[in-house]
């Protein structure tokens, strides 16, 4: 069944003309008044509902039943990443947002390739978000992550380092670093949130990782091979999400 997202508050018996972005799907894939779509709206669950009038760019429904199933991690894991270059960071955001990521924060640091900042920035947020929109609706999550607004990674550590809470984890390329299956197995901190930073392509500069450390961020290493910086993220998610 067509799953769309419907930012409004959802209820039992309501009606509903649904967002133009469901509403052109809805078209292009030909469905007809009776036809049932599932609907969810990012507070938890999903509401079935049935197509009851057909316009020439709006559609109508009727909200049916809810269904209180959830398909997130049993943490809230949250990426910090300094933004890969070209188009990776749109794989990166579907990517994690398929494996259950609960937020993700943009980050420019001194090997960031992409810069932006003001208009550019916030559409670039905006096409991220919708993005995780897209994979919410296509993989069956109910709850949709947040991309936070693109920051400097001064700016981020500093206001980090007095709110942070659970684990703090770091992805480093030094020599001597734990292995991230062994970091978060001797944690204390088994079932709480996790901040996972990563660095772009060649990483985080040595003073940024220094400035991580004292922000008590405990570094960790995904193994011997040398993974593109979304590779790496992702596989960092998916090491964390499934244990």
């Amino acid at each position: 069944m067509p799953r769309f997202y419907c930012p409004t508050p959802l209820n039992t018996g309501q009606q509903l003309d649904l967002p133009a972005g469901a509403a052109r799907h809805i078209q292009v894939l030909r469905m007809q008044p009776g036809d049932t779509v599932t609907l969810f709206n990012g507070d938890g669950g999903e509401f079935e509902a049935t197509i009851e009038r057909m316009g020439r760019s709006d559609v109508g429904v009727t909200i049916g039943a809810y269904s209180p199933v959830e398909r997130e991690a049993r943490r809230a894991v949250h990426l910090a990443i300094g933004m890969p270059a070209n188009e990776r960071m749109d794989w990166l955001v579907e990517k994690a947002t398929e494996l259950g990521v609960a937020s993700i924060q943009p980050l420019m640091t001194e090997r960031t390739v992409l810069r932006l900042s003001g208009e550019r920035a916030e559409k670039k947020v905006v096409h991220w978000q919708s993005v995780a929109i897209a994979a919410c609706e296509q993989c069956g999550g109910n709850r949709v992550p947040v991309i936070h607004d693109i920051m400097g990674f001064a700016t981020w550590i500093k206001a980090q380092s007095s709110n942070e809470t659970g684990l703090t984890l770091l992805l480093s390329l030094q020599p001597g670093t734990a292995d991230l299956h062994d970091a978060t197995s001797a944690s204390s901190q088994a079932n709480g949130p996790i901040t996972f930073l990563a660095g772009p392509e060649g990483g985080l500069s040595l003073t940024e990782e220094e400035t991580a450390l004292t922000c008590r961020y405990t570094p960790v290493t995904l193994g011997v091979r040398v993974l593109r910086a979304e590779t790496a993220a992702l596989a960092a998610l998916a090491a964390l999400l499934v244990q």
